[in-house]
Parts: C-alpha cells; sequence; structure tokens
C-alpha cells in the first residue's frame, strides 16, 4: 500500500518549484492532490495533467492564500470537489530582499502577509474539517533563515521564525484531535528563485554547506511525504531543516 493512499492533500502554491515536488511525490504515494496558485497557468495544467495520468485526481484552483476571505471560499470548494482535506502543505511565499536600511514598509507588509498571514488564514480556514474528521496533518514551509537570520531578508527571516512559533502553537493546540503541525526548513534549494543568484553568490552559499552541494526540491519532497503519512504518526510541532547541514 502506498503512504498517502485515499488522502486528500491541498498544497498552496504548488504551480512551480518545492510545491510542485510536494504535489508530484504525493500523487506517487497515492494521494488526491488540490493545488492553488495566484493564478492557473500553463505550468499548473501541466501539473494537473501529470499527477492525473498517475491515476489520482487533481484540481488547481486560482487564489491568493493572503487573502482570509478567498482562503474560506477555497477550503469550501475543495471540500465540495474532494469530501475531506487529510493533508495541508502551506508552501506559498515569496521574497523581497534587502538591507534593513533600503527596505521599504511595503516589502516588508507583503512577505510578512504572504509568507505568515497565509499560513494562519489557510491553517484556520481548514481547521474544522480536520477537526470534524479528528485526524489531519499540517506542514508548514519555514527556511533555515527563520531559524538562523540571514544579512539582507529580514522581513523574510521575520516571517519564516514566525512561523515556526505558529507551528509549535497548533501542534499544541490541535494534537488532542489527532491533528499534527509540523514546519520543514529548507535551506539552498535549486528553484526559480536561487536561479537568478549569480554564480559567485551560488558558490559561496555552498561552501558553506558540508554536504558540499545545493539541495534539489525532491528533497523537501521527501521530508513532506514523510510528516504527512503515518510514518510521523507521533510527531508534532518539529521543525525539520534540509539543507545539507548548512550555517548561515
Amino acid at each position: 500500500m502506498k503512504l498517502l493512499e485515499n488522502k486528500k492533500a491541498l498544497i498552496t502554491g504548488a504551480a512551480r518549484g518545492i510545491g510542485r515536488s510536494i504535489a508530484l511525490r504525493y500523487a506517487a504515494e497515492g494521494a488526491d492532490i488540490a493545488f492553488t496558485d495566484i493564478r492557473i497557468d500553463d505550468a499548473a495544467q501541466s501539473l494537473v495533467q501529470e499527477i492525473e495520468a498517475m491515476g489520482v485526481k487533481a484540481k488547481a484552483y486560482a487564489s491568493d492564500a493572503s487573502n482570509f476571505g478567498e482562503c474560506e471560499i477555497l477550503i469550501a470548494e475543495v471540500l465540495k470537489d474532494f469530501g475531506a482535506i487529510d493533508i495541508l502543505v502551506n508552501n506559498a511565499g515569496i521574497t523581497r530582499d534587502n538591507l534593513l536600511m533600503r527596505m521599504t514598509e511595503a516589502d516588508w507588509d507583503l512577505v510578512i502577509k504572504v509568507n505568515l498571514k497565509s499560513v494562519f488564514n489557510m491553517t484556520k480556514a481548514s481547521q474544522s474539517t480536520m477537526l470534524k474528521q479528528r485526524s489531519g496533518a499540517i506542514v508548514n514551509m519555514s527556511s533555515v533563515v527563520g531559524l538562523e537570520g540571514n544579512a539582507g531578508q529580514s522581513n523574510y527571516s521575520a516571517s519564516k521564525a514566525g512561523l515556526i512559533g505558529f507551528t509549535k502553537s497548533i501542534a499544541q493546540e490541535l494534537g488532542s484531535r489527532n491533528i499534527r503541525c509540523n514546519a520543514i526548513a529548507p535551506g539552498f534549494i535549486e528553484t526559480a528563485m536561487t536561479e537568478k543568484l549569480t554564480p559567485e553568490v551560488r558558490e559561496g552559499w555552498i561552501k558553506n554547506i558540508p554536504l558540499r552541494r545545493s539541495g534539489k526540491p525532491e528533497d523537501v519532497a521527501n521530508i513532506a511525504v514523510f510528516l504527512a503519512s503515518e510514518l510521523s504518526s507521533y510527531v508534532t510541532g518539529q521543525v525539520i531543516s534540509v539543507c545539507g547541514g548548512m550555517k548561515m
């Protein structure tokens, strides 16, 4: 039997990068996949087709996770289409990097809204169905910079650190109903965000990684499967770093 057989997973920001890899990995383990992105484009439609080819159900939803009203509408639509939400992956996120002296209030507010408020929105909107089921797994996407900070990323670091506190609090609130909440803290992972870095910057990051390589989205997806499955049935309120041992 597959690890996520007959489970219904909802993943935010999954058209690309880490979210896409998680969606494909979950589907390979037997889960039906509902996923969101800010708009449904060719990449999102392609993902639906890839997932359906595995013999499970998939549907893409255009939704802004940072908007509470849209999240409530989304959850109602997913429940209508899938009948349940067993797994919630809060993956949507952005960066607006800059030194504090140059960072605008707008860039601070936007990163906190998209990276942190979205997790509150989605978790609150979906908790009712998990409480009724008396089961559920919530996986929140943090970052190593949420654990250690990073110059030029005070807004991003603050949002990801706040997400860790939220994760630990929700684990305590919902644990008695058999709902687990954990976080993943990726390090230097090969995504569209890291592709924008210069070769010099990339080499500088990799020198700080004991494994001497960047990670792949699949490395994160493997941990996401563990945290969503019964393999982690006694794991909650934890943060698992997927960073090759990197120190900032």
